[in-house]
């Protein structure tokens, strides 16, 4: 009866403890390390065959940082990445060891700040992960910084999409 208790609490107690994680490849806690602050996250259900989204926002004060991450399951997968990998232009290098393909860029809005865009395949999944700041030249994000911080992001979702 002693060990049923003991076992109901901590039972009771993990569940309590467990944080909230609407997105399958990131949690709140990381996507905050990699944002540099508490972020908060949202995920809506994605409809039939459109591709999930996972939005982390980080706010501070006027400044706005965003982690977000697309994932989608192609037909093609390798074409699919090659047409959105088209997307980052001649600024981009490939990153070794993160799924089968991976290549990272600069995503910067001339309008807001710097950012940093990965674009990758695992098997039939291919997932893009944009880290920005609405602050030009934020100190929080600078662009080693940046690369940096999206390296582990795609490790990250690379390594839970497998």
């Amino acid at each position: 009866m002693r060990l049923a208790a003991c076992l109901f609490c901590f039972l009771e107690c993990t569940i309590a403890a467990r944080a909230d994680n609407n997105c399958a490849w990131l949690n709140e806690a990381t996507a905050g390390g990699l944002l540099g602050g508490d972020a908060v996250g949202d995920s809506p259900a994605p409809a039939a065959g459109e591709p999930t989204v996972c939005t982390f926002t980080q706010q501070s004060g006027t400044v706005k940082r965003t982690l977000r991450i697309v994932v989608e399951i192609a037909p093609d997968p390798h074409a699919r990445y090659s047409t959105l990998s088209q997307s980052c232009g001649t600024d981009s290098f490939a990153l070794k060891a993160i799924g089968n393909e991976a290549l990272a860029c600069s995503a910067d809005d001339r309008k807001a700040g710097p950012g940093e865009r990965v674009v990758g395949r695992v098997r039939d999944q291919v997932f893009t992960i944009t880290i920005a700041s609405s602050l030009k030249g934020d100190p929080a994000l600078s662009r080693d910084v940046l690369k940096a911080k999206i390296y582990t992001a795609a490790e990250q979702v690379a390594g839970n999409l497998f």
